[in-house]
Parts: C-alpha cells; sequence; structure tokens
C-alpha cells in the first residue's frame, strides 16, 4: 500500500473508478491500448508501468520486434522534443550571448 492509498484511500478509489471506465469505453484494441500505456510509462518514466504495459503488449499479441518499434519512436520523439525545446529556449542565440544571463527570476 502506498501513502496515498493509506492516508487518502478516497482518491485512490477514484483512479481505479476511471481505470474501469476507461476499460469499459475503450475505443482501441487491447494491443494498442498497451502500445500508448507503455509509451506514456516511457516518458513518465515509471519502470513498474513499463514492466506492465510490455508484458500487457505481449499478452495482446504483439511481437517483440513491434515492441522495439515503440521504444525507438519514443526515444525518436523525445529527441524531437528536446530539439524543439532547445531552439525555443535559445531563439535568438546571439543576442543571448551579448545580454547578462541569470539563473532564477
Amino acid at each position: 500500500m502506498n501513502f496515498i492509498e493509506k492516508f487518502f484511500p478516497e482518491f485512490s478509489e477514484k483512479f481505479k473508478e476511471i481505470d474501469l471506465m476507461y476499460e469499459k469505453q475503450r475505443f482501441v484494441d487491447e494491443k494498442t491500448y498497451q502500445y500508448l500505456c507503455l509509451a506514456i510509462a516511457i516518458k513518465g518514466r515509471s519502470a513498474p508501468c513499463v514492466r506492465k504495459h510490455f508484458k500487457g503488449a505481449v499478452l495482446a499479441g504483439a511481437k517483440l520486434e513491434e515492441i522495439a518499434y515503440i521504444f525507438a519512436l519514443v526515444e525518436r520523439e523525445s529527441a524531437g522534443n528536446d530539439d524543439c525545446w532547445i531552439n525555443d529556449v535559445l531563439g535568438d542565440y546571439d543576442a543571448l550571448l551579448r545580454s547578462e544571463v541569470k539563473c532564477c527570476g
């Protein structure tokens, strides 16, 4: 039992309700669902969720080559996101180099 489950069980119960709602109203097949959850788990850096959805994907019929594709896709998209973000942050780097840069505030 985690901290929230122990001291705020009503909150944890709401997550269980949401999980049931998603299961009842899911419009994608199980394998696609597992792929989506796996990608989100990787981005969220949740080791237990990566293991859960890796196994879930295999049980839903995913081949290891397909899962490797999902891993590679997440890595590639993450690199692209980082590239865009860095370029947005630096903007006009010539002006940045001429200005005073402060770390906070």
